[in-house]
């Protein structure tokens, strides 16, 4: 079993940042991959970024790409997502996922989840 609390969310400006992470615990928790989702009021879920458990490959959804990057400590067991030049339509809650399969990952259906972490992002 993987847990995974995710914490750095907030109410920030528009052009503004904010780092989120996503603690792991469990024995096997530095060998998932790992991303992070979000989900605005009334939309469905919607992948932003993945990371392969080694940290070599990431990958972005379009709407994201050049603003927020993934990373990951293994040490600490923590992926981040830092997100730069926010605007109003990233404002979601956003949650950390986990899975031995980055391809399970980047469809949604990986077996660990967070409980997520409101961004909210003002004009």
């Amino acid at each position: 079993q993987v847990q995974l609390v995710e914490s750095g969310g907030g109410v920030v400006q528009a052009g503004g940042s904010l780092r989120l992470s996503c603690a792991a615990s469990g024995r096997t928790a530095s060998s998932n991959a790992m991303g992070w989702f979000r989900q605005a009021p009334g939309k469905e879920r919607e992948f932003v970024a993945v990371i392969s458990w080694s940290g070599g490959t990431t990958y972005y959804a379009d709407s994201v790409k050049g603003r927020f990057t993934i990373s990951r400590d293994n040490a600490k067991n923590t992926v981040y997502l830092q997100m730069n030049s926010l605007k109003p339509e990233d404002t979601a809650v956003y949650y950390c996922a986990a899975d031995r399969a980055y391809g399970v990952v980047v469809r949604g259906t990986a077996a660990y989840w967070g409980q997520g972490t409101q961004v909210t992002v003002s004009s």
